[in-house]
């Protein structure tokens, strides 16, 4: 919930003009767009024509749910919604109000509507966080049509809203704001406080920082602003060293979308490949230290589970799938061990990048090579007119062959020559799996050197096998 929104506030918005904010608010709240044409961002939502924009315009507000991640503008939507119709505008968080506070709310709804015909927006922050019960609450009076509701979440609404209120309520999705978009934020900000101009490595190094959240961009750059204004000297133009100098802890040495970040990226990743559990710890504290979504690293170490453990170890991917999994469920910091404990298990995993290196492999024939078709025997044959064209004739089902295995069909297209993508790495279960491919490639090699697989050795006259 926004600092300057309270648990319960049913104070309602004026229909045209400013919203008074505190001279000492913080600059987020002081620089909060009053119209849609303020609003940075979003443009696929308030653009000419686009579904909010028209919405906004025709004064038809439906209930809806606002998805996005933090600093994006939901609780600024929600406000230019309850503006737009001249409704009073209730608030509720999630994380603090109850069933009682509801019931408060409709209480508020009804009275307005009585006394003088007003209508309510009521607006519930983090909506993810309210329970079932309290969720059902909501469902009759949205109905009736007694108030317009609006619940901004930065969790998927499909797994965190109960269905019948989802149905309810259109869904909106909120995106981060591009660079663009903070460099215009930034500008605003900087003549909002008569700022001197940042450098354009400045610029960008605090454009990094924020990661698309306007709210963490804004909240920085006023810090920055108030320790430079007051040096004895203020600078005509703010560095990077100053930036760093004004923000280090914020900052610390973890740079969001430079260098450095996909720097540490690649050092934790090389060091789980490594077999190095020690630096793989390492980094993934740094990184984690420096602000790093904890779920963006939960999708590295799964692809580092596809990448360099494979089917070495596929218990690596499990793990590494759970750890994501309990993440979710803990949050920071609790959550982060379950992150350590995947980040050393695949590092001390046996490794083999073969099943990565034969995937990029048949992506790179399937992209140069002709667009073959499937072979007669291999079709899908479920019409009598599609088994009278010959779809599926000839094809040996392998569980009536000896060992469930048919020696020598292929299923490669015609003309294709044989292909081996797929070479396991002599450790950990590949070393297995090696085994048994190995019998299975023999098996086809005797197969169709005898004759005896269907077309005999002349379906494969001409088609060396790969080595």
């Amino acid at each position: 919930m926004n600092p300057q929104d309270s648990l319960f506030d049913p104070a309602p918005l004026p229909a045209s003009g400013p919203v008074p904010v505190a001279a000492d608010a913080p600059l987020a709240e002081r620089l909060r767009p009053q119209t849609l044409d303020e609003v940075i961002g979003q443009a696929h939502l308030l653009g000419p024509g686009k579904p909010l924009r028209v919405a906004f315009e025709t004064g038809r507000i439906h209930s809806m749910i606002l998805w996005g991640p933090p600093g994006v503008g939901k609780t600024t939507l929600a406000r230019l919604v309850a503006g737009a119709v001249s409704s009073r505008f209730i608030v509720l968080s999630a994380v603090l109000a109850g069933v009682k506070e509801i019931r408060e709310a409709v209480e508020q709804a009804r009275a307005a509507r009585a006394s003088s015909g007003q209508a309510t927006v009521v607006f519930v922050d983090e909506v993810h966080r309210f329970n079932k019960a309290q969720q059902d609450a909501f469902l009759p009076h949205v109905e009736s049509g007694l108030f317009t509701f609006i619940g901004a979440t930065t969790e998927n609404p499909s797994f965190e809203v109960n269905s019948a209120l989802l149905s309810r309520a259109t869904v909106q999705v909120l995106k981060p704001l591009d660079d663009d978009d903070l460099g215009r934020l930034i500008a605003r900000a900087g003549a909002a406080l008569a700022a001197p101009p940042l450098s354009d490595a400045a610029r960008q190094r605090l454009i990094g920082y924020a990661d698309g959240d306007a709210r963490r961009l804004l909240n920085a750059y006023q810090n920055l602003i108030e320790l430079v204004q007051g040096d004895a000297t203020p600078p005509a133009e703010i560095g990077e060293s100053r930036l760093e100098q004004a923000l280090g802890e914020m900052l610390r040495r973890y740079d969001k979308g430079g260098d450095q970040f996909y720097d540490m990226i690649s050092a934790l990743h090389k060091s789980v490949r490594g077999s190095d559990p020690d630096a793989a710890l390492y980094w993934l504290a740094r990184m984690l230290d420096g602000g790093v979504d904890a779920r963006y690293v939960a999708r590295r170490v799964l692809r580092m589970a596809s990448e360099d453990i494979g089917l070495a170890d596929p218990r690596g991917q499990q793990l590494a799938l759970q750890a994501a999994e309990v993440y979710e469920r803990l949050g920071s910091p609790e959550g982060e061990l379950a992150l350590a404990q995947a980040v050393v298990y695949l590092a001390v995993a046996p490794k083999s990048n073969a099943v990565y290196q034969a995937w990029n492999a048949v992506r790179a024939l399937v992209k140069q090579d002709a667009t073959r078709p499937v072979p007669m025997h291999l079709r899908n044959a479920p019409t009598k007119l599609m088994k009278g064209l010959g779809h599926g004739a000839g094809y040996r089902y392998a569980h009536d062959e000896a060992g469930g295995f048919a020696a020598g069909e292929r299923y490669l297209p015609d003309g294709l020559p044989p292909q081996r993508f797929y070479q396991p790495a002599p450790r950990g279960l590949e070393l297995r799996i090696g085994e048994r491919l190995a019998e299975l490639r023999r098996l086809n090699d005797e197969a169709r050197a005898t004759g005896s697989a269907p077309g005999g050795a002349a379906a494969d006259q001409g088609q060396p096998e790969s080595p």
